[in-house]
């Protein structure tokens, strides 16, 4: 048993076994002993019987008194002895002598019996051992008138009577055992299903087991209720008495007899639903009760309810979620303020974040400096209205925009002054704040807010603003925890602010410079009709530029440019770029040679850089050159890595030419080509930058199909029209780059304002000329410059002849200005010079230069063109800007 400990069930069947066993001996021994008791009686009843019979025999009297009374008595007692089946049957005399015995040598002895009783008149019985072994004897006296004159002794051995109950023996203990097997079987059922019941767990397990759970189910800090069917109180543990200050004898009771329970309370313990955390009173202490029924895996039915004490927990869980709020919102700051580098808007996002978490209304003042991007002064006092908002719309609190001095004694005064944030518990006695505006302050006591936290928007130790938190729906005043907080909140949305007020001054800044970097004004021409857009980056300024420069004969080039990056760098290289572009146009090259130009003077920009240790090239530049010849209706196109342009013919189709891409600017090594398509008048050159057309969602080419769509179905729509409606359709409403965009119609001059001569290669015919140009400027009406005209023909032919090649030719076109051009095949180009008083020559171009508006060369594949433009007459004689409109007015 010390080896291997029986289990429980085990125990439990060893003792059934030797009780059922215990059982069926103790059954056997009360038989035998039942039986033993029952044969003595039957023994001593027979042999009284024997006795007394023989003893009142009629005879027997006479028998004793004759002669020899053994020798009459002797045949009779054994005749008698046999016949009742007694042992032995014994006549003696007063004294005890024997007259009779089965055995005949023991008669005239004395008998072995107690003879007093009888010869007193008694029937004696008694057991004794006699000659016959041990025996039950009865002896009864024999009376004659009276007198006692003999015994008579009548035995038998008990063994005779037993005989019969020992052969009911053997069945009885046959019962037994089969009583013995059928309590064994059973036992063994009852022990087999206990042992998987108690799961093979010995006594000391299961009073271990018992001792563990009394010691858990009065020592934990739950209490423990169970409650039967009937509403009885089954089992309460010590924590259940204390929290429900139950009564000693609780335990017993149905539950509608205890008195103290709340009636929510006892409403759950008896209705037997279950509950999981319901929270009900129990005196000053809030119980979380939990419920389930108990007969949910077979048990009985009623229910247990478990208790706990919430009261302390609830504040502590309430403090544990405050500071899980704090954290959330200082988390939710982190990410919804700054989202933008708008100064407007990151205050808007602060108070979004403070409202209604911390406070129910919230304000920001910036100081006016501060919002055009500038760093206020200790001089700034003034602060204005940028954010407001609040549970309710109707707050009397100062509206957005509402520029705000506050008076010293303020809460709002002192933080600016301090730079440390304030905390006003009860607005009604701050006699400071009230002074600001009593009317105003006296609206917002009366409209229910009551506690005030202004807290500076301080960065870099400058104070930009102050923030204002209010308390109106909650009763209780701002305390120091919502003083930290707030502070933390408005620490990192000053920085935000900082952040935002800094990159507005350096986008006015960069947005400043690129404006006047840009055309402010299209130059007057009569060539195209021209419309522009452009559209700065939500992220900052960048290097996109357009211009439109007139070029002498009425020439125009259009010009789109973009230089890579953003920022201030990127705008000033830009500017760079521009007054390049305008002084290569100055030398009226086609458009290869000025890209060819601008090429070399990036690769040097980027050299010098380079030697500067400064990190800040600009390769990656792209342009587009355009000449457009409203004469010949020929455009000149070429570009350098940028975007092809899109043509709308008069029918409404959209082309894009076939213009070779050429390098980006800077990369050098490679040529640039130029291209000539013939447009007819009314088509749209549409030029512009990769940011209409590329976007992250799309591919390139999607953009250039949407800009076909765009574009195609509308030649009727002017330029002005046209340029919106492709923003419109590719553009989002806050562009990631930069977008410059021009589209310009194309215009012819009539063949009437323009007049072509073939000159003579001979000094005789200028004055044939002379006379010719004169008789077509008075054909035109310009009879106050004809002798002009004819002064500065006659010295440009002359040059042509003395000191260029044949063929030679002269133009005169009536646009604007009056234009006179004169084309040789010789490459030479004359210079003014400074004649002497005697010098015969060199006074010709100092004549044409004093004549004329602008003159110039212009280069040609088959020589050159000096050109000289001259100002048309106005209606009050003036020469001064006369325009192409009033041409066409003066012939309608």
């Amino acid at each position: 048993m010390g080896r291997r400990p029986r289990s429980l069930a085990g125990q439990v069947f060893a003792l059934q076994v030797a009780v059922v066993v215990l059982l069926v001996a103790a059954a056997v021994l009360a038989l035998l002993v039942e039986a033993r008791r029952d044969n003595s009686a039957e023994a001593r009843d027979r042999t009284i019987a024997v006795a007394q019979t023989f003893a009142h025999s009629p005879g027997l009297v006479t028998a004793l008194k004759a002669p020899d009374p053994s020798a009459v008595l002797q045949p009779l007692t054994e005749a008698g002895r046999k016949a009742a089946g007694v042992d032995f049957i014994v006549v003696m005399d007063t004294k005890g002598i024997r007259y009779t015995h089965p055995r005949p040598e023991l008669i005239g002895k004395r008998a072995v019996a107690t003879i007093g009783p009888a010869l007193a008149g008694h029937v004696y019985t008694e057991r004794v051992n006699g000659p016959l072994g041990r025996e039950v004897q009865a002896i009864v006296p024999v009376d004659d008138h009276a007198q006692v004159v003999a015994l008579v002794a009548a035995g038998m051995k008990v063994e005779k009577v037993t005989g019969a109950v020992a052969r009911q023996i053997p069945i009885i203990l046959g019962a037994g055992a089969i009583a013995l097997g059928l309590a064994t079987s059973g036992t063994a059922l009852v022990a087999r299903r206990l042992r998987r019941q108690t799961h093979r767990l010995g006594p000391a397990e299961m009073n271990r087991m018992y001792e563990h759970h009394d010691a858990v189910l009065h020592a934990v800090r739950e209490g423990v209720l169970i409650v039967g069917n009937d509403n009885r109180l089954l089992l309460a543990n010590d924590e259940a008495r204390r929290l429900l200050d139950l009564p000693l004898d609780a335990e017993g009771r149905r539950i509608p007899d205890l008195a103290g329970l709340d009636p929510g309370m006892e409403e759950l313990l008896t209705s037997g639903r279950p509950a999981t955390d319901e929270v009900h009173l129990a005196g000053s202490r809030l119980l979380a009760v939990n419920q389930r029924p108990t007969d949910r895996h077979g048990g009985p039915r009623g229910t247990v309810a478990t208790l706990r004490d919430s009261t302390e927990l609830r504040a502590l869980s309430g403090r544990a979620e405050n500071a899980r709020e704090r954290l959330r919102l200082l988390y939710d700051a982190g990410l919804g303020i700054g989202t933008t580098l708008d100064v407007v808007r990151t205050a808007e996002e602060l108070t979004r974040i403070a409202v209604p978490r911390l406070a129910d209304f919230g304000t920001v003042d910036l100081a006016e400096p501060v919002l055009h991007g500038d760093e206020p002064t200790s001089t700034d006092t003034e602060m204005r209205r940028t954010a407001v908002r609040g549970i309710r719309d109707d707050h009397p609190l100062y509206k957005i925009g509402q520029l705000n001095s506050f008076l010293p004694s303020t809460p709002q005064a002192r933080a600016f002054a301090t730079g440390r944030p304030e905390l006003v518990p009860d607005l009604s006695a701050a006699p400071g704040w009230l002074a600001q505006d009593p009317e105003r302050t006296r609206a917002i006591i009366d409209y229910g807010i009551h506690s005030l936290i202004t807290v500076p928007l301080q960065a870099r130790g400058v104070i930009m603003g102050m923030a204002n938190f209010w308390r109106s729906e909650k009763p209780q005043p701002f305390e120091e925890d919502d003083l930290s907080l707030a502070e933390e909140l408005v620490a990192r949305a000053a920085v935000s602010i900082d952040n935002a007020r800094r990159y507005t001054r350096e986008h006015v800044m960069a947005v400043t410079l690129q404006r006047s970097l840009l055309p402010r004004a299209l130059p007057e021409q009569s060539a195209l009709d021209v419309a522009h857009r452009y559209l700065p980056a939500v992220s900052g300024v960048s290097g996109d530029w357009f211009d439109v420069i007139p070029l002498p004969g009425s020439r125009v080039a259009l010009v789109v440019g973009d230089v890579v990056g953003h920022g201030l760098h990127a705008a000033a290289t830009m500017g760079r770029l521009r007054t390049a572009v305008h002084n290569f146009s100055t030398l009226d090259l086609p458009p290869d040679e000025i890209l060819h130009h601008l090429d070399d003077l990036v690769g040097r920009i980027d050299q010098e850089e380079a030697e500067t240790t400064v990190d800040a090239g600009i390769t990656g530049a792209t342009c587009l050159y355009a000449i457009y010849d409203p004469v010949s209706r020929h455009c000149a196109m070429a570009r350098a890595g940028h975007p092809p342009p899109a043509l709308v013919r008069p029918d409404g189709s959209v082309s894009f030419p076939d213009l070779p891409a050429g390098p980006p600017l800077g990369l050098g090594g490679m040529p640039f080509e130029t291209a000539e398509v013939e447009v007819a008048e009314g088509t749209q050159f549409v030029l512009y930058t990769d940011g209409l057309i590329e976007d992250r969602t799309r591919d390139i080419d999607v953009g250039i199909e949407l800009l076909r769509q765009a574009l195609a179905g509308h030649p009727d729509r002017s330029p002005e029209e046209s340029c919106q409606a492709v923003l419109d359709a590719l553009l989002p409403d806050r562009p990631k780059d930069d977008v410059a965009l021009l589209i310009a119609r194309a215009r012819a001059i009539p063949p009437g304002h323009v007049a072509d001569w073939d000159v003579p290669f001979d000094p005789a015919a200028v004055a044939e000329m002379r006379a010719a140009v004169a008789e077509k400027v008075d054909d035109w009406g310009l009879s106050e410059l004809a002798f002009a005209t004819e002064l500065l023909l006659s010295e440009l032919i002359t040059n042509a002849i003395r000191y260029g090649s044949a063929p030679v030719t002269v133009r005169l076109l009536y646009d604007r200005t009056l234009t006179c051009e004169v084309a040789d095949s010789s490459s030479t180009s004359p210079h003014l010079r400074d004649a002497g008083a005697l010098d015969e020559g060199g006074r010709g171009l100092f004549l044409v230069a004093q004549m004329a508006e602008r003159w110039g060369t212009r280069y040609t594949p088959q020589g050159k063109v000096i050109w000289a433009e001259m100002s048309l007459p106005r209606s009050d004689g003036s020469t001064e800007g006369a325009a192409w409109a009033d041409v066409l007015d003066a012939e309608l």
